[in-house]
């Protein structure tokens, strides 16, 4: 599966002003269809640019949902602070990092950059259940170690 849009390999994150560890991102702009009555960029839009990085983060990290008997992620929890507002055709760069993994769930990071600071930030919980959505499982020990040497996630 291609994501929609390219990463960014951590070289171009560092030239980019984002700070290591973030491994992960992706460059846009804010589109028309993205803003509110007020003329910035509504709120349920950050959680969408939240969830179409998720889903190429999982890609690029080898993590992906190929077929419907695998084992799939269920986002159960989902935060987002809002710190300035963004415009139409404003640049970005939004990151992506897990911080942290217990046995059956990890924690996603993310935050919107823009003019050189965080617009947005947010966080996810993630648990792995079985195809049907109904039981937790745990996560492997592949994904752990992805976990941990792309992002630098801690157990616990």
């Amino acid at each position: 599966m291609t994501p929609y849009l390219t990463p960014l390999p951590p070289d171009a994150l560092r030239a980019a002003g984002i700070p290591a560890p973030w491994a992960f991102g992706q460059a846009d702009r804010v589109r028309f269809y993205e803003l509110d009555a007020l003329g910035h960029v509504n709120n349920t839009a950050y959680l969408r640019w939240f969830e179409t990085t998720r889903v190429a983060w999982f890609a690029e990290y080898g993590i992906s949902h190929y077929r419907p008997e695998d084992p799939t992620f269920v986002v159960r929890a989902i935060t987002c602070e809002y710190r300035a507002p963004m415009f139409l055709n404003d640049p970005y760069i939004i990151t992506a990092r897990c911080s942290g993994f217990r046995t059956t769930s990890f924690t996603k990071e993310y935050a919107v950059w823009s003019g050189g600071e965080i617009k947005v930030a947010g966080t996810a919980v993630i648990v792995m259940t079985d195809a049907p959505g109904t039981t937790k499982l745990p996560l492997p020990e592949e994904m752990r170690a992805v976990l941990v040497a792309r992002d630098g996630a801690k157990p616990g």
